[in-house]
């Protein structure tokens, strides 16, 4: 189980929360939680299914600056590594 904690102000308006659920009830193995009182969204995941720059995009896209809260699960994170270059 992989569980993200992402504040987004001004996730508490009613139509926010419409759009934010249309978006992310396209992703599978997702289960979500608004907590409107605190601007506050806490995601479940069974799986890595979405990165968290995906999951950054999705507000983003709703005009929602979103603020992950504690470490982004290292799941989440870009497989990509920096090379070094040699000298």
């Amino acid at each position: 189980m992989i569980e993200l904690e992402v504040y987004a102000a001004g996730v508490r308006d009613l139509n926010k929360i419409l759009e934010l659920d249309h978006q992310l009830e396209a992703i599978a193995g997702l289960r979500y939680k608004v907590d409107s009182n605190h601007d506050l969204v806490y995601l479940e995941l069974e799986e890595p299914t979405i990165s968290f720059r995906e999951i950054r995009a999705i507000f983003r896209k709703l005009e929602l600056d979103p603020r992950f809260i504690g470490a982004v699960p290292p799941e989440l994170r870009p497989k990509t590594k920096t090379q070094l270059i040699g000298v």
